[in-house]
């Protein structure tokens, strides 16, 4: 896809964990979905809140606060999930985030992005792609194919997205 924000605007959906909004690339998102029944599967890592039933698939769902170092999600009427297209091994797979609430599609030009900020070595920011700029503050864009790691990627398939355990 090359580099975000280089020449171009693009299209984001926002959506908030908490106070903070982040952002996913909208060609990346599939669609949004009202809390559904989420089945719980057993020895699956904090983050991994189970799977769901799209349309005879089975999605794994995640919960973006706990991986991000947050207090789990508390459903509320505005909860939903987030379907997703991440890329692991040169295949794509779906995968649902929960978010407390959407907020709208934006478009952020080139000069509307800031690369990711520097933390320091013990901070994570490689996930972020970087930092939209609107009139409300920032919005933190997440790069979906990095927010997990291979390994745990590799978990997740195994709870049955249709890719074969063990694919690259």
């Amino acid at each position: 896809m090359g580099a975000t924000g280089v020449g171009q605007t693009s299209q984001y959906l926002t959506f908030r964990l908490g106070e903070e909004v982040f952002a996913l690339e909208i060609s990346q998102v599939r669609e949004v979905l009202d809390y559904p029944q989420i089945t719980r599967v057993p020895r699956m890592p904090a983050f991994v809140r189970g799977v769901i039933n799209l349309r005879g698939a089975v999605v794994p769902v995640v919960d973006l606060r706990v991986k991000f170092g947050m207090a789990a999600a508390e459903r509320t009427v505005n909860s939903c999930v987030i379907i997703a297209e991440v890329e692991f091994g040169g295949e794509r797979t779906l995968l649902g985030a929960l978010a407390d609430s959407v907020q709208e599609v934006v478009d952020l030009g080139p000069g509307q992005i800031e690369p990711p900020p520097r933390l320091g070595s013990s901070v994570r920011t490689e996930f972020i792609r970087g930092m939209g700029k609107r009139e409300e503050g920032f919005v933190i864009i997440l790069d979906v194919d990095r927010v997990f790691a291979a390994d745990e990627i590799a978990l997740v398939q195994q709870t049955g997205t249709g890719a074969e355990p063990g694919s690259p």
